[in-house]
């Protein structure tokens, strides 16, 4: 008997006892839907955070300072380290301190109290991409300038919230107070968020970084957003940050720096976690499965026992049997893992829609979407080892059938 005949005999078989069959790869149809379910989801999680990364621009270098140089009471001024970054054209192509101006925005006689103030520098803003460094689009107006921050003029970029709430949606060359002093917006950020919110992303004010610094009284710049060349020479921004800020603070816990590829490889490591424990769980209903196939199949050995003292005593050898036996499981168990995928599809892409809205809306990230549709490569490994399940489950059973006695079969009853 050829491996087409036994296959057929194998559907046969199936068709024979459609509920048990059902019942027997139900636990392969529910771990394989399982892994496809939680690696589609898995996979468009870390597309949208690619998606958001490449928004946000792959080649940042944020760093942090706090302490003294040298144990004395030199602090790290801003202007050196623009200094240092502009010596660099080959590693670096900008720095902006960020600076934290607090609370205190007031038009006329309404109050903004939970707008975000801060101050940045010309490099903020990006020209040859028309967005800020964290991705943000400029709708109206400018950025600030060289000039701008130079002489420390009196001039502010503002959110799409303040602008509709303050000036009903047409701030520019309007007066805006800042802790009492007066500001004129020059620049209007693109909407960020689908409803927009006080204190939200769209309700900030960004001016020159030393204004904000005399708002609150600062000195020094403790944080700083620096942008790498490409994203080949990211590596080399951060060896030259850390070289630099050692030789000046001699303290590795005087400073701190971070790239956008740290996060990402942090976020993907976490994720790659998650979803390893979270396959794993659902391998154990594979498990269960198998078990079940190999019960089964132990079940059907001892109602065919007539059956193959028959086929040994016509020359059937125990590699026919045994064959016979564990195409019969094997295929049970292919069935099964056809349509653990298909459910296991139709179930990702549907929580995948549902879900990829709630995440987007919720991150208020337009232009970034949300893909749980499974692999290809997912299709096949889980495919793959559902049959691997069943053969593997379904050679003891086969097995045992392989060996009993052409004589002793003819006489079970």
């Amino acid at each position: 008997m050829n491996f087409t005949q036994s296959f057929k005999l194998a559907l046969k078989s199936l068709r024979t006892s459609k509920m048990r069959a059902f019942l027997t790869m139900l636990g392969i149809v529910i771990g394989v839907a399982a892994v496809i379910i939680i690696i589609s989801l898995g996979n468009g999680l870390t597309g949208m955070v690619e998606q958001q990364v490449q928004k946000l621009g792959v080649t940042q270098v944020m760093f942090y300072t706090w302490g003294r140089g040298d144990g004395s009471t030199m602090e790290l001024d801003s202007q050196r380290v623009m200094d240092f970054i502009d010596s660099h054209p080959e590693a670096f192509s900008g720095v902006t301190p960020w600076v934290s101006g607090g609370q205190g925005v007031r038009q006329g006689s309404n109050e903004f109290k939970k707008t975000g103030i801060y101050g940045v520098s010309e490099a903020m803003y990006r020209p040859e991409s028309g967005t800020t460094l964290d991705g943000e689009p400029l709708a109206k107006g400018r950025y600030l300038q060289y000039v701008d921050v130079a002489q420390r003029k009196n001039v502010c970029v503002i959110g799409a919230y303040l602008e509709q709430e303050a000036f009903q949606g047409d701030a520019l060359g309007n007066t805006l107070y800042i802790h009492g002093v007066p500001y004129t917006v020059i620049g209007v950020m693109q909407q960020q968020l689908t409803t927009m919110t006080e204190g939200s992303s769209d309700d900030r004010v960004y001016i020159p970084y030393e204004n904000a610094m005399a708002l609150t009284g600062s000195r020094t710049v403790t944080l700083y957003q620096a942008t790498a060349v490409s994203r080949d020479t990211v590596g080399q921004a951060k060896a030259l940050l850390e070289d630099m800020l050692w030789s000046f603070y001699q303290d590795e816990d005087a400073y701190y720096i971070q790239t956008m590829l740290d996060q990402v490889q942090q976020i993907n490591a976490m994720m790659g976690v998650a979803m390893a424990v979270l396959v794993a769980i659902a391998a154990i209903s594979l498990l269960v499965g198998g078990i079940g196939i190999m019960n089964i199949m132990l079940v059907s050995v001892t109602e065919r026992t007539r059956e193959i003292g028959i086929r040994k005593s016509l020359g059937a050898k125990r590699k026919d049997i045994r064959r016979q036996f564990i195409i019969e499981a094997g295929t049970t168990s292919a069935i099964g893992g056809l349509v653990g995928i298909l459910f296991g599809c139709l179930v990702a892409m549907g929580i995948g829609s549902l879900l990829g809205g709630m995440l987007v809306a919720q991150l208020g990230a337009s232009g970034i979407t949300f893909n749980a549709t499974p692999t290809l490569s997912a299709i096949l490994i889980s495919f793959g080892v559902s049959v691997g399940i069943g053969v593997l489950f379904g050679y003891l059973p086969a097995n045992k059938a392989a060996k009993l006695n052409p004589i002793d079969a003819l006489r079970y009853e």
